[in-house]
């Protein structure tokens, strides 16, 4: 974990993203132009809160942990500055997918 994501933990079922740049060129070295690059919002997991509470106080774990690529919703999140890099802050339940 980066010295941010040790900085900064979140609570409850909340997860710090970082979201990945899409490659712009191949393995071979060949630049790839904008209509080929992939749009999905991908990002990887920098810390997660312990999970959320159901109504008698039992906690539910979140469906991700650190170092898990996810995929994002197009639109939402909070977004915050920490040494430099942009991170994410997302709950649980808004993370659509797990990439593997």
């Amino acid at each position: 974990m980066s010295g941010a994501g040790k900085r900064l933990i979140p609570l409850l079922d909340r997860v710090l993203v970082e979201k990945l740049q899409p490659k712009k060129k191949t393995a071979g070295g060949v630049l790839l132009p904008e209509s080929a690059i992939s749009k999905l919002n991908e990002a990887k997991v920098i810390a997660v809160g312990p999970g959320s509470r159901t109504q008698d106080g039992k906690t539910v774990p979140p469906s991700c942990r650190e170092g898990d690529h996810v995929l994002l919703p197009e639109f939402g999140g909070s977004a915050i500055n920490v040494d430099g890099k942009e991170l994410y802050l997302y709950r649980d339940e808004e993370i659509l997918a797990k990439l593997e």
